[in-house]
């Protein structure tokens, strides 16, 4: 994705989190934990949904991509961040910090339409409960999730093609754990100011029309509930979209605070933190989130695992 007529930087150097050997060793425990969790734990996910028929509804529909979401975007960082935290030469290519660029974008925009999907889902389910299987029918469901893939494929190729009209000529000292637009951008040695008017443009489009997406969703959520005169149905309902409510308000919360501002207010410590929260940290949350606080998947659970020991014993 690189054109080496741009540059004369071959290769990027990624500084990460930290010179001292003491802490990258206790990161490299913490992450590497972390990711192997994060790959259990939505691999799992997406097999417990496909393997039991009673989650074959739109809401677990909406959840098993975002579980493949997760472990995909999660793979294009955490591998290459646990490779640079045990080795002194933290180089990575100018083709592959690039290419891991334009996929975090993608896969990050898709699961920011993504949850304003999930979110639509929750206000057909508790708003308008009698025509949810219409409304909701699987043609609708494939459709929401395609334009999400579709928009986060046109912000991604629209701002790595900007990004590959740059010069990179100077320094070629990336200060994060991975290429992400900021920091790259910084290294630039020709005006990036119309690059960043694109980029900042198409982060705000992508967060703030998911996320208001999200909002009217739960405002509407909310004046429906408070219309329902049973308190176990107030519960009952507001239980249905909590898990999607708190994994919302962690992943938009972290990323509007990173890409909701000029590339130039990039802080080195503040901005690090909240990336490895949505990148490394997010990823391993949202499995846990939704199947412990979910009866549906804990029930579907011992309903596999009981048809596992029925086989045995036959």
């Amino acid at each position: 994705m690189g054109s080496r007529n741009n540059t004369n930087v071959s290769d990027f150097i990624l500084v990460g989190l930290t010179e001292s050997e003491e802490i990258q060793l206790f990161l490299f425990n913490l992450f590497l934990l972390i990711y192997l969790i994060t790959v259990l734990g939505n691999a799992g996910m997406i097999l417990t949904i496909h393997l039991d028929l009673q989650l074959h509804t739109p809401m677990y529909f909406f959840l098993s991509h975002l579980s493949s979401l997760d472990l995909s975007y999660s793979t294009v960082i955490t591998p290459k961040t646990l490779e640079n935290l045990l080795t002194s030469k933290k180089h990575i290519s100018f083709g592959g910090c690039f290419s891991q660029m334009y996929f975090f974008i993608t896969l990050a925009a898709t699961e920011c339409f993504l949850l304003s999907s999930m979110a639509y889902d929750r206000y057909v389910a508790i708003s308008k409960p009698l025509q949810y299987p219409v409304i909701m029918s699987t043609t609708h469901c494939c459709s929401l999730i395609m334009a999400s893939y579709m928009i986060g494929f046109i912000d991604s190729t629209v701002s790595v093609i900007g990004m590959n009209t740059l010069h990179f000529c100077n320094s070629n000292v990336v200060h994060h754990f991975f290429c992400d637009t900021a920091p790259v951008l910084a290294l630039s040695c020709t005006d990036t100011h119309n690059v960043e008017i694109v980029i900042f443009t198409f982060a705000c489009f992508t967060l703030v029309a998911s996320a208001s997406i999200v909002g009217v969703s739960y405002v509407s959520i909310v004046s429906a509930i408070l219309k329902i005169n049973s308190t176990s149905g107030k519960r009952k309902a507001f239980s249905t979209c909590a898990s999607h409510f708190l994994g919302v308000t962690v992943f938009y919360g972290s990323m509007m605070f990173t890409y909701v501002k000029p590339s130039r207010s990039y802080t080195l410590g503040k901005d690090q933190v909240a990336s490895v929260f949505y990148s490394i940290v997010i990823p391993m949350l949202n499995p846990l989130i939704y199947s412990l606080r979910n009866k549906e998947v804990k029930n579907a659970l011992i309903r596999i695992k009981k048809k596992r020991g029925s086989r045995r014993l036959l």
